[in-house]
């Protein structure tokens, strides 16, 4: 019982992984012994990241633009030009558009639903083969979609291809999870509420009290919140489960109201 939350030597991939929640999750691996490969559009702000985490244990950087085939492509080719299994993919990496009704672009729609939605399913069928050599029926391979409570409720901002883009990963989760678990693989999607990244740099700024007063715990989630979920499936502990949402929003779901 004392290993079951026990993730070190195994190897790992988080998509935005410079910052944010890939960060924090990126930071939690690195720290209790997983070999981690953080992606980022943009290649100094992936070393740098790197280069802190390392500090911690064994991080390495991958600059990738994962909303082009050819970006997943030389992301899966590296991976497999140094790592013979991968035990856990973490598809974080997104983005989000916010724009009135009446002036919302195509491009605001497409850009969003194929970062947040196309390139996890690509990177996952790139990466599949060596989550499959790392995967056995004692500890699955891991895939680990990061959604968002804007996937399971309506924020009333105007991100209209946001929202839908993260109920489409949640379910993508569960299809994904469905397919493969005959290969001993499992697929849950984590689904964060307010934390302090450049997503939501702004309304934290603009907005902050209210956000708070707005979680059932008063609080904006801390990088050890995200980086314990995400160990938690990544470990002995999250064996067994697959096909699941898990809100870590301080309660907000839960005390979410129709009327």
């Amino acid at each position: 019982m004392k290993s079951l939350f026990d993730v070190s030597g195994k190897v790992a991939v988080v998509t935005g992984g410079s910052r944010g929640i890939g960060a924090m999750i990126a930071e939690g691996f690195v720290a209790n012994g997983v070999r981690t490969y953080i992606s980022s559009r943009k290649a100094d702000a992936c070393e740098a990241m790197a280069a802190q985490l390392s500090s911690q244990g064994e991080c390495i950087p991958v600059p990738a633009d994962l909303s082009s085939a050819a970006g997943i492509r030389a992301l899966a080719d590296t991976v497999r030009a140094r790592e013979s299994k991968l035990h856990v993919l973490v598809n974080n990496a997104g983005a989000t558009w916010g724009e009135p009704i009446d002036s919302f672009p195509e491009a605001g729609w497409d850009k969003v639903m194929d970062i947040n939605v196309k390139g996890p399913f690509f990177l996952t069928q790139a990466l599949l083969p060596l989550l499959e050599a790392a995967a056995t029926p004692g500890d699955p391979a891991r895939i680990i979609n990061v959604g968002s409570i804007d996937g399971l409720n309506v924020n009333r901002m105007p991100t209209y291809s946001y929202g839908p883009s993260k109920a489409a990963v949640h379910h993508l989760t569960r299809t994904l999870s469905a397919h493969l678990a005959e290969r001993n693989i499992t697929c849950n999607a984590i689904a964060p509420g307010p934390f302090p990244s450049k997503m939501m740099a702004h309304t934290l700024q603009t907005m902050g009290d209210r956000v708070r007063a707005g979680v059932p715990l008063k609080r904006i989630g801390e990088p050890e919140d995200m980086a314990g979920a995400a160990i938690y499936l990544s470990s002995r502990a999250g064996a067994y489960v697959s096909g699941v949402v898990l809100p870590v929003d301080g309660g907000i779901v839960a005390a979410a109201r129709t009327l």
